[in-house]
């Protein structure tokens, strides 16, 4: 399967479960499930973005750019990762509020159940895009897997503080706390994307 089939099927699956996060995030009251309905859709715009730059990549160039666009993949994958590190400070933000000011009640059940079923889905899309070698190095196809890794990881989190939320019948500060643990690990390992990208763009600016 090519990159670009790749990147559509891994679009269809971030778009599949997000009206549902986003609605039981908001009745449940459950900030690591409405984050993750965000996620996904702001996740399903970075595909977009990797989808323009595997095709600008490919392009031969013009007279006034002869060498194509060789930086458009490295320059996809800071803004895919970007994207990821604004939205988990915002999620961080809202977690240590709720941590703060007290977590509501949070309805143990339906958050088991929707974060189960998206943390399947991002892990099919996470194996779809395992089987990338990536043989030219670039980051593309990295910074949209460790998306869909830590969307998959996320929705895991959050779903076992769902169930324990629901067998115990209170915790509910647990809900926050996961969000904001996860939002940490992710933001981390997108910091260092982006860095890794930006100096791979460096590398590539001619030498005069």
């Amino acid at each position: 399967m090519s990159r670009t089939n790749r990147l559509v099927v891994v679009l269809g699956l971030n778009l599949a479960p997000v009206a549902a996060l986003i609605v039981v995030g908001v009745t449940a009251h459950s900030v690591g499930v409405f984050a993750a309905g965000g996620d996904y859709l702001l996740d399903a715009a970075g595909i977009g973005v990797a989808l323009i730059a595997l095709a600008l990549s490919r392009h031969s160039g013009t007279a006034r750019r002869p060498g194509g666009f060789p930086n458009a993949l490295n320059i996809a994958a800071v803004v895919n990762a970007g994207w990821l590190l604004v939205l988990e400070i915002l999620v961080a933000a809202a977690a240590v509020d709720r941590l703060v000011a007290g977590a509501p009640e949070v309805q143990g059940l339906p958050v088991l159940v929707v974060s189960g079923v998206a943390a399947m889905s991002m892990a099919a899309g996470a194996a779809v895009l395992g089987g990338d070698d990536d043989e030219d190095g670039n980051l593309t196809v990295k910074a949209v897997f460790l998306d869909t890794v830590a969307d998959a990881a996320a929705a895991a989190g959050v779903a076992v503080a769902g169930a324990i939320i629901f067998v115990t019948r209170g915790l509910y500060w647990l809900d926050p706390s996961v969000a904001l643990v996860i939002a940490m690990v992710v933001a981390y390992h997108a910091l260092r994307l982006v860095r890794t990208a930006a100096g791979r763009m460096r590398k590539a600016q001619p030498t005069h």
